[in-house]
């Protein structure tokens, strides 16, 4: 069974599991995982997922499938996959539009891949071998990078997201939180990165903490709170976009529940004025 997925979400980390599973609170409409917590592993993490699903809706988010590989991925992971996505009756699965391992040498970041036809190629091939595997659609993110990926004369970011997204025929997971700190790293406008994004391919944003070094230079951490710059970018993000449910990422540096239950606040305020403008300057 698909599950529903709207209004504002939070990730099922493992150092917030306990609590949030006990206090079940309403303003966290649905959450999100990562499929290799789960996928042929037992204990604390199955009987925590087993909890989830008796109260809320379930999203799947992956970390080691980045459609950058050169590579196949693994049948024998893909298979697991998907049968770990039929029992939480996941709408869709994303994953990162980057490069993270080869020759079976897994990384542990998340690369930027070069703005060329080649790596759209690439991209969309292992993005439609991998919606193939699980059987439903793939949503890929766009990530957040340090050294500019541009070749020279070529695409900016948008432009290469958007071509991979028309190879693949895939969904976006929406990252404002990235859109973000690569405007500031990088020196451009975000507004009209997001105004380029069609609307019927977005399933899904992010946003989340990051860390300002003494140089100004951002580092997505997913550790940090949420920034007055991205919650006035998603601002503007759901207010063009509509009714696309929000996730609240954060990843380490756990403050208290009550802490991100605030942030979860704030965003569905801004989640419910959003979709109000979105859908007034639609109605006529």
């Amino acid at each position: 069974m698909t599950a529903s997925v709207e209004g504002v979400g939070l990730g099922l980390r493992h150092d917030l599991a306990k609590e949030l599973l006990e206090r079940r609170p309403e303003e966290v409409r649905w959450v999100e995982i990562h499929p290799e917590n789960y996928v042929a592993r037992g204990g604390r993490f199955q009987l925590n997922l087993e909890q989830a699903m008796e109260r809320w809706p379930i999203v799947t988010h992956g970390l080691t499938c980045g459609v950058g590989t050169t590579q196949p991925f693994d049948p024998a992971y893909t298979r697991q996959l998907r049968e770990l996505l039929e029992r939480v009756g996941a709408p869709f699965h994303s994953e990162h539009l980057c490069f993270g391992g080869i020759d079976d040498t897994f990384l542990h970041d998340l690369l930027p891949l070069p703005f060329n036809r080649e790596s759209v190629k690439t991209a969309a091939a292992r993005a439609r071998e991998l919606r193939d595997a699980i059987e439903r659609p793939v949503a890929i993110e766009n990530i957040s990078y340090y050294a500019d990926p541009l070749d020279p004369g070529g695409w900016t970011e948008p432009d290469f997201l958007l071509e991979v997204l028309d190879a693949a025929d895939a969904k976006l997971l929406l990252d404002v939180n990235n859109i973000y700190v690569n405007s500031i790293n990088h020196g451009f406008d975000p507004r009209p990165y997001i105004d380029r994004i069609p609307r019927d391919r977005v399933v899904q944003i992010h946003v989340a903490g990051h860390f300002t070094g003494d140089d100004g230079v951002i580092i997505d951490t997913h550790g940090e709170d949420i920034c007055e710059g991205v919650y006035e970018l998603l601002a503007y993000t759901i207010a063009r976009l509509g009714r696309v449910p929000v996730l609240l990422e954060r990843d380490q540096n756990f403050p208290t529940l009550d802490h991100l239950l605030e942030e979860v606040r704030r965003l569905g305020a801004i989640y419910e004025r959003g979709v109000a403008a979105f859908e007034a300057e639609h109605a006529a």
